[in-house]
């Protein structure tokens, strides 16, 4: 299931003693598209103070009350490492951040997240990392703090969303709107279209993009560009923010452009690693 941005941003985050506050932001992987924090203002319990609560925490979303719950504790949150949200994320802080709650990095796998293409499948009560403590031993520490070592350097890449709405989008020959809002995998929390509003060129017409289709983000000039033409943008299906997306709509998207959905992709990586040799 698809979400809008904006659908999500006051969803309250529970602990599992009480609730820790509203989703406020997000931070999202610009190279892999993918959400990897929840910004959450905690409000008077804290302080207002803001808080990173990762997606990997995050149980099955109530969406009628339109609450996450998570599997920490209040007392977590409020000794959690201090981040500045405001601020570029490193990638140290996310490893404090990360270690700090018994998460494995979701960096250096195949999959969104690790070896997988969920979240909760980083969870320490989840599959392959139930019983880590446990298990592991001088070796897997050893790797661990080789893989620390080997990363803590690296640019996470990491983006505000609310940052991104109002960039200028330019096709291969102009502009033609702007970002409007993002729509979100529930599941995943991929990031998997841009909602453009293209307002001024063709009558008040919405459109989605996929990051797919993005050649380059100029931070400084807050532009977007794509490999796709205005005519072909101005003759895409509409998108209509009143209506739950579907998926014969996105087929519609990817059959307009020529191009395989990523629905398809996903389905014939799992068929194909269903089928390797033990």
């Amino acid at each position: 299931m698809l979400r809008s941005m904006h659908d999500l941003e006051r969803y309250t985050i529970a602990a599992t003693d009480g609730n820790v506050g509203e989703v406020k932001d997000f931070l999202f992987d610009d190279e892999e598209w993918v959400v990897r924090y929840f910004v959450v203002e905690t409000g008077s319990w804290l302080s207002s103070r803001k808080v990173l609560i990762s997606p990997i925490g995050i149980q099955k979303a109530n969406l009628k009350e339109k609450v996450f719950p998570v599997s920490i504790t209040k007392e977590q949150v409020k000794d959690s490492p201090s981040v500045n949200t405001d601020k570029p994320i490193s990638r140290q802080h996310e490893m404090d951040h990360l270690g700090y709650y018994g998460y494995p990095y979701y960096w250096g796998g195949t999959g969104l997240w690790g070896a997988g293409m969920y979240p909760y499948s980083l969870s320490p009560g989840f599959g392959l990392y139930a019983d880590s403590k446990e298990e592991s031993d001088s070796t897997e520490l050893a790797n661990e703090k080789a893989n620390r070592e080997l990363h803590q350097n690296d640019d996470p890449n990491l983006r505000s969303c609310k940052t991104v709405i109002g960039y200028h989008i330019h096709a291969v020959d102009g502009e033609l709107g702007h970002v409007s809002g993002l729509l979100i995998e529930e599941n995943t929390m991929a990031v998997r279209y841009l909602m453009v509003d293209t307002t001024n060129w063709f009558s008040g017409k919405k459109v989605l993009i996929s990051p797919e289709w993005i050649e380059n983000i100029d931070w400084i000039d807050n532009s977007v560009h794509i490999n796709l033409t205005r005519h072909q943008i101005k003759e895409a299906p509409e998108y209509h923010s009143t209506k739950d997306l579907n998926r014969e709509h996105e087929l519609a998207v990817y059959d307009h452009y020529g191009l395989t959905g990523y629905w398809a992709r996903a389905e014939k990586t799992n068929l194909t690693e269903e089928n390797q040799p033990k």
